[in-house]
């Protein structure tokens, strides 16, 4: 709904001002300015006004309408939610594709760097399931009663993902990609996770991995199979869609920030007074509403100043 139909709608349903359906659906100023802006009211607010028309009386007093508004709300911010989901998939593509094409050189869907070097996606993730399940207490013979590292996991995943959707690209298009992958970011997370469980089916991972690079596996339904795996491994792990998206765009800056600071030559410093990078970028991340590549770049390289 565009925003100068809002302001029609809530007039003809009895409001007096703004401020009073403000009052009425729980929403603040600075919700409404931004609506203003985009020209645009989510879909949850789109519900409730097409409820409020449906009842017979001028002002929204029905208590019956209030529960079933109740009711609608969480749907109503899932599917608002999941619209925007393809937007997210398409930006992370866009931005692997210009981290491969900055840190890898142009045409490295072929296979080479620009340096000559051969890129192996498939191996990639490989390793990095091996790095997952490192940082949970898999081993018989020391800290058998460790808590898993489950923030370092989430980040692992993320690592799994910078790979998966390189491999991914380098197969297809952009617009295929998103295609492939949108129907499996909808899935409710696992609140109690299960150690056991996530390891197998991480391992899992690494032998679809190992059956297309073996060639015991076609390489395109591989690719199906990897991504499901891949989303079903984030559901079991706690990881929801919004938060890997989070984590992403931090990881994916901090890649940048790192070949920008002399990652490939060996001169960067990836400890950070005491802290790895990617727990501190976490940590921004954490204290961010609305993550941006430029904004979040801005604090990495503030504190990266100061532990030179």
């Amino acid at each position: 709904m565009l925003y100068k139909d809002f302001k029609e709608s809530i007039k003809s349903l009895g409001f007096l001002s703004i401020e009073d359906f403000m009052h009425y659906a729980g929403v603040t100023s600075n919700d409404v300015l931004n609506w203003e802006e985009r020209n645009e009211v989510p879909y949850m607010v789109s519900l409730i006004l097409h409820l409020l028309k449906g009842e017979k009386e001028s002002l929204p007093m029905n208590s019956t309408l209030d529960n079933v508004i109740e009711e609608c709300l969480p749907l109503a911010s899932l599917l608002e939610e999941v619209s925007s989901f393809p937007h997210k998939l398409e930006e992370m593509f866009l931005l692997q594709k210009k981290l491969n094409d900055s840190t890898n050189g142009k045409n490295w869907e072929l296979g080479l760097n620009k340096f000559g070097k051969e890129i192996n996606w498939l191996r990639c993730i490989h390793m990095e399931v091996a790095e997952l399940i490192e940082s949970t207490p898999w081993k018989h013979w020391k800290n058998i009663n460790s808590a898993p590292d489950m923030n370092n996991i989430h980040v692992e995943l993320v690592d799994i993902w910078h790979f998966l959707m390189s491999y991914i690209l380098q197969e297809t298009n952009v617009p295929k990609a998103v295609s492939l992958v949108n129907t499996h970011c909808i899935y409710e997370i696992f609140q109690e996770v299960d150690v056991k469980l996530m390891v197998k089916e991480a391992e899992k991972l690494s032998y679809i991995s190992l059956a297309i690079d073996t060639g015991n596996m076609p390489s395109f339904s591989g690719i199906e199979r990897f991504i499901d795996q891949f989303f079903r491994c984030c559901k079991i792990s706690g990881l929801s869609f919004m938060w890997l998206q989070k984590l992403y765009i931090g990881k994916n800056c901090l890649n940048q920030f790192r070949q920008d600071n002399g990652y490939k030559e060996g001169s960067y410093i990836k400890v950070w007074n005491g802290n790895e990078d990617n727990v501190i970028m976490v940590s921004l991340l954490e204290n961010m509403d609305d993550v941006g590549f430029d904004d979040l770049y801005s604090k990495l390289k503030e504190e990266y100043s100061k532990c030179k």
